[in-house]
């Protein structure tokens, strides 16, 4: 056995390629696009080690055309969420005994992995199944996923070294335990980075996983899981099943060793999970961890002091970018009266020059919406704002499902500041503006404060100090993250901890220590070299 403080090399942010023409990093995602469109891609479950293949198979197709076919994946039922569960459970002793150090290297060894042999076949499996331009899956599926993995090796690192204070003949010391029992990783579609941190977060300290990805991200999930088992993740460390949400909750909510859940998706499903949780909370050997990023309706607010060409591009990529599919995304913003017409007019103009279309063409800015769920949801959301006399279609409004599904990115204006779409989560490409009087700032903020329940991301735009102190202040609670002259997307890994409050989640701040502490259960130990051998205390004696 080794013996020594180890310190892990310390972490810096992955650079982000730029897919230039020409360079070589294009050639090879160009190639492994080519590849993996022309192969039907076999997705078992990963259960123990052992792939599962049940024959129940369902088709992957990219969400910007749809009708071609990537690959199958296996569904599975309760049986195998009992059986992920076991070799969850089986895995734990093993795992949880082994030198954090050893732990640590195979997490650094995959984010290594990602970067080099993997890096092409990871963004082009993001690309493909989640209709993301190779620039959005590189911060995505390249960047923010190695990002995750070397920046939680070194706060668990860090984490370990907080120790407690020791009196002479003392020695205090603190343990940080995994906890006792299994936890449920709940991954969104949204980004192939957060799929992979939510389960690898736990793991690294120790803990052993049940890992339920989207159904439309299986295709780079896999890949994923190809990475993990050639870094070295043990079997029944990470247990990877593609089962139905409320049939896997049915079996994980009742079951005794359930001890956590890292979670990104829906409010209303959180809200869901929460309450069954407080439902079963007897049945359980202790009280869960619940960890939670949910939804937002983010907001970009400007003072009348605002760059109004700084504000047009930050609601260009804030709200359009992967198509207003980030949880971060721009999604109403308050313009004063004597910016907007300058501000439309570059808004505008930077729309027209935006091109929509599959991944695979590289001219494309926009892509396709996830699903023909979400096309529907947003489409009827873009109809009702076409159909009212009050609200003005600035720019957008056409949508076409007949080969992908491709949705203009749209801006309305609004003279009712709690329009639906100035408070409703849309999750697409839709920004709702609302034009107010530059004297009604500050009435204008505490809008911005009430309009919504969710309070994710936001931003401030001025030149003026005093009010961006003013906006700030009244704000504090508006947003998890908040930006100031910037856009309300894009945080970055040991940068910008991510994470919202209210009906955005428990502001747990994935990409910092703070997430870590919440996958471990401390115990202090205090040892005594020279116990006392007499219960008498001096005062006890006479003068």
């Amino acid at each position: 056995m080794s013996n020594g403080f180890f310190k892990v090399p310390y972490p810096k942010n992955e650079p982000v390629l730029n897919y230039a023409p020409g360079s070589p990093e294009r050639k090879a995602l160009k190639a492994a696009l080519d590849q993996m469109r022309s192969q039907e891609m076999d997705v078992p479950m990963f259960i123990g080690g052992e792939e599962v293949r049940t024959g129940n198979k369902r088709k992957l197709s990219p969400p910007h055309d749809h009708q071609h076919v990537l690959g199958y994946f296996h569904e599975g039922d309760a049986g195998h969420v009992e059986q992920a569960i076991q070799a969850a459970l089986n895995a734990k002793e093993l795992w949880e005994g082994m030198s954090w150090e050893m732990r640590a290297s195979i997490f650094l060894k995959a984010a290594d992995l990602i970067a080099g042999p993997y890096r092409a076949r990871l963004n082009a499996a993001t690309m493909l199944g989640q209709s993301k331009n190779a620039y959005q899956a590189e911060i995505d599926s390249a960047c923010e996923i190695i990002d995750f993995l070397r920046f939680n090796v070194y706060f668990m690192s860090e984490m370990y070294k907080v120790q407690p204070e020791s009196s002479p003949g003392i020695w205090n010391r603190t343990e940080y335990r995994p906890l006792e029992g299994f936890i449920f990783a709940l991954t969104p579609f949204n980004f192939t980075a957060i799929a992979g941190n939510l389960p690898s977060a736990p793991a690294m300290l120790g803990n052993t996983v049940v890992w339920k990805p989207a159904e439309t991200q299986v295709y780079s999930a896999h890949v994923l899981m190809e990475v993990f088992r050639e870094a070295g993740v043990p079997e029944g460390v990470i247990n990877l099943v593609f089962v139905d949400g409320p049939k896997a909750g049915e079996i994980i909510f009742k079951h005794p060793d359930f001890a956590g859940i890292h979670f990104t998706g829906s409010t209303k499903v959180f809200q869901i999970i929460w309450k069954t949780i407080g439902e079963n909370i007897g049945r359980y050997k202790g009280y869960p961890r619940i960890v939670g990023e949910t939804g937002g309706k983010d907001f970009i607010m400007a003072h009348h002091t605002a760059n109004a060409k700084a504000l047009a591009t930050a609601i260009t990529r804030g709200a359009f970018e992967y198509q207003g599919q980030k949880c971060s995304a721009a999604s109403r913003a308050y313009v004063p009266a004597n910016l907007w017409d300058e501000v439309k007019g570059y808004v505008v103009e930077d729309l027209k020059s935006l091109k929509m279309g599959g991944v695979e063409d590289f001219g494309n800015f926009v892509n396709a919406v996830i699903d023909e769920k979400s096309f529907d949801k947003i489409s009827n959301y873009i109809d009702g704002a076409k159909n009212d006399p009050d609200v003005e279609l600035v720019a957008g409004g056409n949508y076409d499902k007949s080969r992908g599904y491709f949705i203009e990115p749209t801006i309305f204006k609004v003279e009712n500041p709690s329009y639906t779409t100035m408070c409703e989560e849309i999750f697409g490409p839709v920004l709702t503006v609302y034009v107010y009087q530059p004297e009604r700032f500050e009435e204008t903020l505490e809008l911005v404060d009430k309009t919504s329940p969710y309070a994710l991301t936001g931003a401030i735009f001025a030149q003026d100090r005093y009010a961006i102190e003013l906006a700030t202040k009244k704000l504090r609670h508006a947003a998890g993250n908040y930006y100031i002259n910037d856009k309300p997307t894009g945080a970055v890994v040991g940068q910008q901890p991510f994470g919202g409050g209210r009906a955005s989640g428990t502001n747990d701040k994935a990409g910092a220590q703070l997430n870590l502490l919440r996958w471990v259960s401390a115990r202090t130990i205090k040892e005594t070299f020279v116990p006392p051998v007499d219960y008498r205390y001096p005062f006890l004696e006479q003068e």
